[in-house]
Formats: C-alpha cells, structure tokens, sequence
C-alpha cells in the first residue's frame, strides 16, 4: 500500500492511534520513512461503547469495561512496536455522553489517556485522509463519506491547483449503531421498518442542500470495508485488496436487501464480516446507499484509512497536553 504523505517536521518514528468510536475502537499503527508514513498495522475490536447512549445519554456500561480492556490491549501493542507516542481520540457516542467523564478518568487512570475529537476535526481529518492518499488517485472533486456508529460524515471538496475548497461538510445525527436502534430493531427488519428507516435518512439528507457534483466518492468505515470482504469472500483481513475497490451503487443497494434479510446470526456466518458488525452492518450498507443516492452517484471507492492515519500526519488536532503521552 501507497505511503501516506507526512509533514516534514516529523521525523523517522513509530506512530500510533486509536479511533475509539460509537461501535468500535481501531488502531492504525505506521512508521515514516523520509517524509512519509508506512502503514504497517491495523487492528479493530468491535465494543459497542455507545450502545443505547442516544437514547439513555449514557455510555454503555459493558461497553465501557470493554473498551478500557481493548485500550489496554492497543497500548501494549504500541509499545511492543517501539511507538513514540499514542494519540487516542473519541467520537460521537463519547462527545455526546452526559457520563463521558467517567470513562474519560477510568482511560486516564490506567495509562491509556483519551481526548474528544470534535465533529468538524473529524470531517477534516477523514477528508485528509482521502486527499493526501496518493494511492487513491483522487479526482478534482471528491466526496468523503464516513458512516460511524452514530454519525456520518460527508464532506465534498474541490481541487484548485495545490489547494482543496470544501463546498460542503456536514455531520449527520445517524449511523450504523443508532439506526438498528431506532429504525432497525428487529434482528431481520420488517419492510415497514425499512421503509421508515430510509425515509427518515433521505429526509436527512434532503434538507441539507447536498451539492450534485460529478465527484469520486469515496467511502471510509466498516461499512465498505465488510462489503467489499464480504463480496470478495476474503476469510481473512487483507488490506490491500479492499483499499482502492469499487463498489457500485447497485450492488450497495443489492446488499441492503440481502442483509436485512437475514437475521444476526446469519449475517455473523458471513465469509468476510468482521465479527461483532452482524449488528449494524445492514444498516451502514443502507446509510451507504442513500448518501450515493444524494449524490447521484453511480458508485464510490473504498478506502481502508480513516481519521487516525491523518491524525499522525497533523498533530496540530491533538490537544498540546496530549502530545507527549507515550506507551
């Protein structure tokens, strides 16, 4: 896989971060080389932190004990890797939390200290992570669209030269984790329930003037990532088939259909799907959908990075307290 682009100030040494959010936390772990940053590990574990947190306000109690059992875990696996440095940010379900502080303290107090990623940094740092990925080879016009557990970011931009004009950016109150919560609910959704869902999604969507532009999009998450798996029945994880592969809008529309058919049981059967997305991933493939709908798009690109491997690029987002925090 393609280095990613790294500012010059940093020099050669491990870096490591973890995405701690809504459904799952993930570590990207790359070392740079002249410049620029090889990715040399990627490590999910699904936790579900913010399970019914939209309705109760609060973080899931097992998916709190969960997620400090994996923080661990991603920790010793950066040090073991001689990183000189973890960065750890939270997202949605920790930003909205009324007890976030609680798990904040309790990540603090074992060594693994963790900050809130703001909505709009995320945007920024997902479209990062797309515009300066030379292996994605992307167009003039590119549209990021990173479906989460509880919110999904989408942001258009346009390339002018060296510089790159965002001519729309918004985070969505829906993701994969909050629509099996509310729409759904049903291991196997019924029709109606289906109906509901995408209406809700296409009223979302409609009412924030997204712009039809001939863009790329691309898609960053689990949601593409499992199809893509699930499609090419890879039994293991292998990223260097599924970054860069194209998933065309029938097909995305194809899986909605075939996975809310089946039940969680069945879903978690599937060659390719990462244990613990039997949940959600019906409804990220549905969320998928309905934005390259907006867009008018006939297809988008897979891309296995995310807001993490920007982060290590642009330590300009993490709070200054955090920057010296070793493993």
């Amino acid at each position: 896989m393609a280095a990613f682009p790294l500012a010059s100030r940093i020099t050669d040494v491990v870096r490591a971060v973890v995405d701690v959010g809504s459904n799952s936390l993930l570590l990207a772990m790359g070392r740079s080389y002249n410049g620029a940053l090889d990715w040399f590990h990627d490590e999910s574990a699904v936790t579900g932190i913010g399970e019914g947190t939209k309705l109760s306000g609060k973080l899931s109690s097992v998916g709190v004990e969960k997620s400090l059992a994996v923080l661990r875990r991603f920790w010793q696996t950066a040090h073991a890797a001689g990183a000189e440095s973890v960065w750890a940010g939270a997202t949605m379900a920790v930003r909205i939390a009324d007890d976030r502080d609680i798990f904040l303290d309790a990540a603090k107090a074992q060594g693994t200290p963790v900050f809130v990623l703001s909505g709009d940094d995320e945007a920024e740092l997902g479209f990062l992570s797309v515009a300066e990925d030379a292996s994605l080879e992307p167009s003039s016009t590119v549209a990021i669209i990173d479906p989460g557990g509880h919110s999904t970011e989408v942001v258009v931009a346009r390339q002018t030269g060296e510089r790159w004009e965002k001519v729309f950016h918004h985070s969505f109150p829906f993701g994969a984790l909050s629509l099996r919560e509310k729409f759904l609910v049903d291991a196997s959704p019924s029709l109606p329930q289906r109906l509901a869902a995408t209406a809700y999604l296409d009223d979302e969507l409609e009412s924030s003037d997204i712009p039809i532009l001939e863009a790329t999009p691309v898609v960053l998450g689990a949601t593409g990532t499992n199809l893509v798996s699930v499609r090419d029945q890879l039994a293991t994880w292998q990223p260097d088939k599924v970054h860069g592969a194209t998933l065309l809008y029938e097909e995305v529309g194809r899986a909605v259909g075939w996975l809310c058919d089946m039940d969680d049981a069945t879903r978690a059967a599937l060659v390719g799907l990462e244990r613990g997305r039997e949940r959600t991933i019906h409804g990220g493939a549905l969320i998928l959908e309905r934005v390259l709908f907006a867009l008018k798009a006939s297809a988008c690109r897979v891309s296995v990075r995310g807001w993490r491997h920007a982060l290590a690029a642009h330590p300009e987002f993490v709070p200054k307290h955090f920057l010296g925090v070793r493993p």
